[in-house]
C-alpha cells in the first residue's frame, strides 16, 4: 500500500490545484490578450471567478486533470528526445536543426531518435509486445512490410540518381 502524502490530500487534489491551475492559467491568458483592458484587478477578479466556477463541475476537472497528465509525460518524452539530440550535435547552437538541413547525417541522427524515443515509450507504458503484434504479427504484415522496404528503396535509388545527376 502506497503511502499518501500531504500534497496527494484529497482536498488539495480535488480543489486546490486545479483551482489554481484555472486560475494562472486564465490571469495568464487575459493579461497578454487584454481582452479585458490593462486594469490587473479586474483581469484577476474575472479568472478567480472563472476558476470558481471550473471546480465546481466534476467533469471539466476529470478532463484537465488527465489532460495535465498527458502534457506531463509529452514534456518528458520532448525532454528526453531534446537532451539525445544536443548530445549527438555536440550541445550549443544545436537545436538550430534546418539551420543546414541539407546534411543527411543530421536526418539519420533525427530519425533514430525519434524512433528510439517511440520504442522507449512504448515498452516503458507496457503497449511494445501489442504494437509489434499489431504491426508483424497480422495475415497482412508480410505484403505491408515488403511493399514499405520496396518503396524506401526506389525512393533512395531515384535520391542518388537526382543528386549525382545535379
Amino acid at each position: 500500500m502506497a503511502i499518501e502524502t500531504i500534497l496527494q490530500h484529497e482536498v488539495l487534489t480535488s480543489f486546490a490545484y486545479p483551482f489554481l491551475l484555472i486560475v494562472f492559467i486564465t490571469f495568464a491568458i487575459l493579461v497578454k490578450t487584454k481582452l479585458l483592458g490593462e486594469n490587473q484587478q479586474i483581469n484577476a477578479a474575472v479568472a478567480f471567478v472563472i476558476a470558481m466556477i471550473f471546480v465546481s463541475a466534476f467533469q471539466p476537472k476529470l478532463i484537465v486533470g488527465d489532460l495535465i497528465l498527458f502534457l506531463t509525460v509529452a514534456l518528458v518524452v520532448l525532454f528526453v528526445a531534446l537532451l539525445l539530440w544536443s548530445f549527438l550535435m555536440g550541445g550549443g547552437d544545436s537545436l538550430k536543426i534546418f539551420e543546414n538541413a541539407s546534411n543527411p547525417l543530421k536526418w539519420v541522427f533525427g530519425i533514430i531518435i525519434v524512433i528510439a524515443v517511440t520504442i522507449a515509450v512504448l515498452v516503458a507504458t507496457g503497449m511494445g509486445s501489442s504494437v509489434i503484434d499489431i504491426l508483424f504479427k497480422q495475415s497482412w504484415s508480410k505484403s505491408l512490410w515488403t511493399n514499405v522496404a520496396f518503396i524506401v528503396v526506389v525512393v533512395v535509388a531515384l535520391a542518388l540518381m537526382l543528386r549525382n545527376a545535379r
